[in-house]
């Protein structure tokens, strides 16, 4: 089966295409490229990339880009997607932050939120893995935010996903996020939070 699967077109003409095996684009990420395209600056990580799209976004704007995820079919579509918008970047194969090394002014994420139950028995590996968030939702986000401090720059900033299922007000609350955007979509209200790396977060202690 080809990983080419069907061409999607976003945002300022960045072609993106969709991959076998890979989550697509879809209103979080719309939601998401929005920021993206406004506060993307610097060294630039793009966390869960799937398709490449935020990454690419930041690129295009002259951020010098990493483009990681834990699976191999994204990072290999991320690439494709890179070549064919004329993006350069480095491409790392990562769980988290795992095999992420050095620091970065802007760390993008749109994470798996929702909360297991709520997906059907049906649904691929694929779609659990970008879709998962465990029991509560927040599994794979607190991991990101306690491993998000040490690679950041003094001044840097984290652009996320989150949403009414993982209860993003507690993390506006605990990290002194901002709240960038929101967009209601059947159950949830879909958010985009920025925190960034100030003297609160010095000795924050995730729980």
């Amino acid at each position: 089966m080809k990983d080419e699967v069907v061409r999607l077109f976003v945002r300022n003409g960045i072609k993106i295409t969709e991959c076998h095996n890979v989550y697509r684009p879809r209103e979080d990420s719309e939601l998401l490229s929005e920021a993206v395209e406004r506060l993307a600056e610097g060294k630039v990580l793009d966390v869960g990339t799937g398709t490449g799209i935020q990454g690419i976004i930041a690129a295009k704007k002259g951020c010098d880009v990493t483009f990681s995820d834990v699976s191999t079919h994204a990072i290999r579509c991320a690439r494709q997607n890179a070549s064919q918008n004329n993006v350069k970047g480095t491409f790392i194969v990562s769980d988290l932050f795992d095999s992420i090394s050095g620091k970065f002014d802007t760390i993008i994420f749109n994470p798996p939120y929702l909360e297991s139950a709520r997906l059907g028995a049906e649904s691929g590996d694929y779609v659990k893995l970008a879709t998962d968030g465990g029991e509560n939702g927040r599994e794979l986000i607190d991991r990101f935010i306690a491993g998000s401090f040490s690679h950041m720059t003094k001044s840097g900033r984290v652009i996320m996903i989150e949403s009414s299922v993982n209860n993003y007000e507690l993390d506006i609350q605990r990290l002194g996020a901002k709240l960038l955007g929101r967009r209601h979509v059947f159950f949830e209200d879909m958010v985009v939070i920025s925190y960034k790396n100030n003297k609160k977060s010095g000795g924050f202690k995730w729980k």
